[in-house]
């Protein structure tokens, strides 16, 4: 069973404050598709301008920094089909991980659920989000996991500039997922998490379609 994960994406809707929003157009629409192939036979091509951290979407190390692999070079042994976890953090605004939490996570997927989601479409949404500690980080990168997800605005607190978590799991080659979503139909382990993107060159971050697939 594929449980999905990810926001829709609709034209005008906002991911992160500030940044553009996506316009969703028609390239060839069905009438004028009439004309060039005959009567009754009609395509849709659409037309999407989009900033890369629209929706559900992805980080890699060259989101961060500038000698880190782009999309192209994601390794997709770290977001497909790889074997996850769900960590439960509803209520916890400060996220903290510690190392006998994440014992045996090594080549795994951890997703940290505080249902900061269910706000999503509002303006609550970009207020008071939670987010990992560095500490929390380091110990991610301690234990070897695949790439982390989280179903809030930003891994990491937006109070002033610093991104210590971004810094620290980048550094390390590990993806980062955010504005994920649904984490609560999940269970707390026995399942697999794939988030992929296109292959984009020179792009450091772009929506995915995240899933998660329970055995039956």
């Amino acid at each position: 069973m594929h449980i999905d994960l990810s926001h829709i994406i609709t034209d005008g809707m906002t991911t992160y404050p500030g940044l553009p929003t996506p316009s969703i157009g028609t390239h060839l629409s069905r009438e004028a598709a009439e004309e060039i192939y005959g009567p009754g036979i009609t395509f849709q091509i659409g037309q999407i301008e989009i900033c890369t951290n629209t929706g559900t979407y992805i980080d890699v190390p060259f989101h961060r920094y500038a000698n880190g692999h782009d999309l192209t070079e994601l390794a997709l042994e770290r977001v497909a089909g790889v074997p996850a976890v769900c960590i439960d953090r509803v209520g916890v605004p400060e996220i903290e991980l510690t190392a006998d939490e994440l014992a045996g996570c090594e080549g795994m997927a951890v997703l940290i659920r505080t249902d900061h989601s269910l706000m999503w479409g509002t303006d609550g949404y970009f207020e008071g989000h939670p987010y990992l500690t560095e500490a929390a980080a380091v110990a991610l990168v301690d234990a070897g996991v695949a790439c982390v997800g989280i179903d809030s605005l930003n891994i990491d607190s937006t109070e002033g500039g610093q991104r210590p978590v971004h810094s620290t799991l980048l550094a390390k080659d590990i993806p980062i997922v955010e504005h994920l979503t649904n984490l609560a139909a999940l269970p707390a382990d026995g399942f697999a998490f794939t988030a992929v993107p296109p292959k984009i060159s020179g792009a450091g971050t772009f929506t995915v379609r995240a899933f998660g697939t329970v055995r039956s």
